[in-house]
């Protein structure tokens, strides 16, 4: 038996304190948990007809598991009397710690527990409903179940909320983690990943925690074909990388967390109701394998939006085959438009043989999910049994072809806890609210692939930061293979002919166009005379370069560090417009050239370096070629790179070259 599965399956459990600590026995009763349960509390003789215990050295043997339900303090010192006991784990319900900037006393609340595993602190422990084991201070709305998902929360009060769904929902396990000082994350999926009896796991987070760990436990996921869902909050901060660059400003947490998610195969969501409902089909019914879908319902209204629903999605629905037209001709006649989504009218409402024979003949096409909307009527004011003929036919139809199924309450509260247990039952897997619904179909059509490849992580915290000129960074790129203009400083001892037009810039500054520190388009001599006498008067030297001639589509690739530590590299349009188009995509690293081929395809701008309006393509492979290069130089230089940026990255029909370059390093303390 393993650390983890003493704390969380076990057969004695301390109870110090009171106030929550007697939540937390009621609710350990009520659930009904066979073990021992002994309570501590240094005044009380009994507490809920249990008898209690003055302190550690009082109880009758060695805990398994125990809840602290008393103060910070109090708590270190509990906890290094159970990790000197041999207890099995806790839950250190307390806060006041890291989370509050109180390092100190976290670190001499792990220093006590030495090997002995505890959840939190500042957390409310957890919910194992397969082992009726409650170590939990507040209300839940859980049974106990057979099989289910597991839930990872970094929040103890959206836990208390999702065990509260009337979804049909089976929780096997729900953990709550707080500041995760010595259980994190991955542990709780690891353990989680160990028990058959766990179909999917959701995790809850407001931040990732350890990545190294967290890509292990990807790994093993995959590896079981378990599948992950992940609900990410926090996506508004903006990266911690110093915002000297055009990259800072596009490189938000939001983008960085979605790569993150997909680089690890994992689902990712963005509501609770889609949290929810994901993991609910996946454990009915599993992983979707593809995107072709059918709609049926007896409605025209129902089958026009779902139609239109489907339009903010990535779903399909294609015709009947030749064989199924002639079979639904047959029983709907000549009335219905035999399209996809379907409306079936009423024609048949009411006849469970025939609805079941349309149903299953939709469902016998080479489809990945036959969707089915149905609304039951509410059973306090109308009488549902109406609507019993189209419950009995679709299970009917499930059963007799064995295809993909599930079923859409056109609003959440129009499928009620019994009409969902008899869908589920059937092997159909009931879904609430027509446009979640799409959208959580539209999730799990799409295939996940975790990249075995580590992310680039950076090693070390940058402190003190020194920004290149142009000149320098430039120099670092052509040796990397990245194409740069011909140019020289000035002053200089000796002076290299260029070919006119040529541009002058400023050296040594950041965003030089909004202090004028740019002249274009120099013709002749006099014009650069002119001009680089006005940009010393700013700047100690200038950078005098050719300018790319002939047609050309201004990108911006550039990289910087998210506050979870890791490198994303970022293509987008570039020039002046950056910030205002605000059309770029982020890539996580290593990446490949597949990858970045896809980032580019995905812009807005990506038209213009295609033949628009009779513009000369761009040199696609040259342009893939040149950003894999550009990251290949972020992962050769990642001790000492702090940011970099590339804007414009001109791609034009014959070469790809770098106009403009910032590169931000570490200084050596």
């Amino acid at each position: 038996m393993d650390k983890l599965t003493r704390l969380i399956s076990p057969r004695s459990i301390a109870i110090y304190g009171g106030g929550w600590s007697k939540n937390v026995l009621e609710q350990l009763q009520r659930s009904g948990f066979v073990g021992e349960i002994w309570p501590v509390h240094p005044k009380n003789s009994e507490l809920l007809e249990l008898q209690c215990y003055k302190d550690t050295d009082s109880l009758p043997g060695v805990p398994d598991a125990a809840f602290l339900g008393v103060n910070r303090n109090l708590s270190v010192s509990i906890i290094k009397e159970l990790a000197d006991k041999g207890a099995g784990g806790a839950v250190c319900f307390a806060s006041g710690f890291a989370e509050s900037q109180t390092t100190e006393l976290q670190e001499a609340l792990v220093e006590a527990a030495g090997d002995m595993p505890f959840l939190g602190p500042n957390c409310y422990g957890f919910l194992n409903y397969l082992d009726n084991v409650i170590l939990w201070p507040d209300q839940h709305g859980g049974r106990q179940v057979e099989s289910g998902v597991g839930i990872i929360a970094q929040s103890s009060n959206i836990a208390i909320n999702l065990t509260m769904q009337k979804r049909g929902l089976d929780i096997a396990q729900l953990f709550t983690i707080g500041n995760q000082a010595v259980i994190g994350i991955a542990d709780l999926g690891h353990h989680m990943l160990a028990n058959s009896n766990i179909k999917a796991i959701g995790l809850y987070l407001e931040g990732f925690g350890e990545i190294r760990a967290l890509e292990k436990f990807a790994k093993a996921a995959h590896n079981k074909n378990i599948p992950v869902v992940i609900l990410k909050t926090g996506k508004t901060e903006q990266s911690r990388s110093a915002a000297i660059s055009h990259t800072a400003s596009l490189s938000g947490n939001d983008k960085v967390a979605s790569v993150l998610i997909q680089r690890l195969g994992f689902y990712e969501v963005e509501t609770l109701a889609e949290f929810l409902e994901c993991l609910k089909f996946l454990q009915i019914a599993g992983p979707l394998s593809g995107n072709r879908v059918a709609s049926v319902s007896c409605s025209g209204g129902e089958a026009s939006l779902m139609s239109d629903l489907s339009r903010r999605t990535g779903l399909s629905y294609p015709a009947f085959s030749d064989k199924g037209l002639m079979s639904l001709s047959g029983l709907l006649g000549e009335k219905v438009d035999l399209a996809n989504p379907l409306d079936y009218h009423t024609y048949i409402w009411g006849d469970i043989p025939v609805m079941t024979d349309v149903f299953a003949t939709v469902m016998a096409e080479k489809l990945d999910l036959s969707l089915f909307v149905l609304d039951i009527p509410r059973a306090d004011q109308c009488d549902p049994v109406g609507h019993d003929c189209a419950i009995k036919a679709i299970i009917e139809a499930k059963i007799r072809t064995g295809a993909q199924a599930a079923v859409i309450g056109s609003l959440p509260e129009n499928l009620e806890e019994d009409v969902i247990a008899r869908f589920i039952d059937g092997g159909v897997v009931p879904l609430l609210d027509m446009n979640v619904a799409l959208r959580v179909v539209d999730i799990l059509s799409v295939q996940t692939f975790l990249q075995d490849a580590p992310v680039l992580m950076a090693e070390t915290a940058t402190d003190k930061i020194k920004l290149l000129s142009e000149f320098e960074a430039k120099r670092k790129l052509a040796a990397a293979g990245i194409s740069i203009p011909k140019g020289q400083l000035v002053p200089a001892s000796k002076l290299t002919p260029l070919a006119f037009p040529v541009a002058a810039k400023v050296s040594g500054t950041a965003h030089k166009t909004d202090i004028g520190g740019v002249v274009l388009n120099i013709l002749n001599e006099t014009e650069l005379e002119i001009a680089v006498s006005k940009l010393l008067k700013t700047s100690d030297s200038v950078l005098i370069e050719e300018m790319m001639s002939g047609s050309f589509t201004e990108l911006i690739v550039g990289a910087a560090i998210d506050a979870t530590g890791l490198w994303t590299l970022t293509i987008g349009a570039g020039g002046i417009l950056t910030e205002i188009l605000e059309d770029s995509a982020t890539l996580t690293l290593p990446t490949s050239h597949a990858q970045i081929l896809e980032a580019i395809q995905s812009l807005k701008v990506s038209k213009l370096l295609a033949n628009y309006r009779g513009r000369p393509s761009a040199d696609m492979e040259q342009l893939v070629e040149t950003i894999s290069n550009i990251a290949q130089f972020i992962e050769n230089n990642k001790e000492t790179l702090v940011e970099l940026d590339i804007n414009p990255l001109a791609a034009g029909p014959e070469k790809t070259m770098a106009l403009d370059a910032l590169i931000i390093e570490r200084m050596e303390n």
